[in-house]
């Protein structure tokens, strides 16, 4: 544990660079708030340690991995042998002992929420409130997405990949290097939900207030088109289906993992489900009436937050809101929807399920923040026009009372 502890320290001294280099692009960003973040996360890789100590965790298999390969690249495939392909050059040739390899992928989730936060906070106008707090400041700490996210498993990885990925998708011509990181991890790790990003940034492109040339639009569109052909027959292959018969491999693979999952506890028959109930299911249970342990009740909190936050966006504006939001705001509300239908005939485990919406919960609560700071506009731009009136009246009945005189 002395050699992790060290590793953290430098950790912390290395990601300096990187976080000013931040400030610098960015006036508003707070490297203090960053660094504060480092440390909490930090604790939840603490956190999952400990769990991992008296828990089965799939983290001891992936650092033991090393010892069964005769190369590096053995494990060069997209998939769970990835997160292998990381740990051998660390573990083989650098010495890393297990404490060690867990607080350095600790390390790289914590940068999925310095990109995600950035992400959110430069497509915004203003600082949405959530009673008096700012709202995104409470989103980076909820203690269930640093819990899943801080240890050496796929949910570090993927969630910076998605981070940087997005963050990445909000400038694309001056952000390459992190579009291309973010989309290499998400793409070794679960193509589908890099295909749904791309799929989403597509939409959104399109669809998207912003100005851009029809040209430009039928472009992406049809780039989106032959990427979908390019990949399609492989990312099947990966998912476990037949593309020469998808409707019953799904329904086949969907019904297996389903019972897997049942298998391991905390389980929940879905298959009578309808699909507003499914997407209920995975979005906001457990609650508190079937939280099956510790973790269980602190997930419920911030699932009464979730549901709170959504009730937010249960109105007549938001239809309006939406038809007219920018790109990003489509491509969140695309990749969040399109995950959570294709993961809710696959998930009945109340464990899975917590752990896999963590990566894309971002998605919808950057949705629901948009939308709020839209009303706000909404509201300033009506009062602007109350305040213009009464001084035009004002005007008016002074130019009056002079010529009356």
């Amino acid at each position: 544990m002395f050699g992790a502890a060290l590793l953290v320290l430098f950790l912390f001294f290395a990601s300096q660079p990187i976080l000013a280099a931040l400030q610098r692009e960015h006036k508003w960003l707070k490297a203090g708030l960053l660094n504060q973040m480092y440390w909490y996360h930090m604790f939840f890789g603490l956190v999952y340690w400990t769990y991992s100590q008296f828990n089965r965790s799939d983290s001891v298999s992936y650092f033991l991995s090393y010892k069964h390969y005769r190369n590096w690249f053995e494990a060069f495939v997209p998939g769970t042998l990835f997160i292998e392909w990381v740990n051998y050059p660390f573990a083989k040739w650098l010495g890393f002992n297990y404490d060690m390899m867990m607080f350095f992928s600790t390390w790289v989730g914590f940068w999925g929420f310095v990109y995600f936060y950035c992400f959110m906070k430069e497509n915004l106008r203003f600082n949405p409130k959530f009673e008096g707090w700012d709202a995104i400041t409470i989103f980076m700490f909820l203690p269930n997405m640093h819990f899943w996210t801080a240890s050496l498993g796929k949910g570090a990885y993927i969630f910076a990949g998605l981070g940087l990925l997005t963050y990445g998708l909000s400038w694309p011509g001056r952000r390459i290097t992190h579009m291309a990181l973010g989309g290499f991890i998400c793409y070794m790790i679960r193509p589908h939900i890099l295909f749904a990003v791309l799929i989403g940034m597509g939409v959104g492109f399109v669809l998207g207030k912003e100005k851009v040339p029809t040209y430009q639009k039928y472009l992406a569109a049809l780039g989106g088109i032959a990427m979908s052909i390019f990949v399609y027959e492989d990312l099947l292959l990966f998912l476990g289906y037949d593309p020469n018969n998808v409707v019953e491999s799904f329904e086949e693979e969907s019904a297996l993992n389903s019972q897997r999952l049942q298998s391991a506890g905390s389980a929940v028959d879905m298959s009578s489900y309808s699909l507003p109930m499914k997407l209920f299911t995975f979005w906001f249970r457990p609650l508190f009436v079937d939280s099956p342990n510790a973790i269980g009740l602190i997930v419920s909190l911030e699932n009464a937050l979730y549901i709170y936050m959504f009730s937010r966006i249960l109105k007549k504006d938001f239809i309006t809101y939406i038809k007219q939001a920018p790109a990003m705001v489509k491509m969140s509300a695309v990749v969040f929807i399109s995950i959570s239908i294709s993961m809710t005939f696959v998930m009945s485990n109340l464990g899975i399920i917590i752990r896999q919406k963590s990566q894309i919960m971002y998605f919808m609560l950057f949705v629901i923040v948009a939308y709020m700071d839209w009303e706000k506009q909404i509201r300033i731009r009506k009062r602007a026009e109350i305040f213009n009136r009464i001084v035009e009246e004002e005007r008016k009945n002074r130019e009056l009372s002079e010529s009356a005189s």
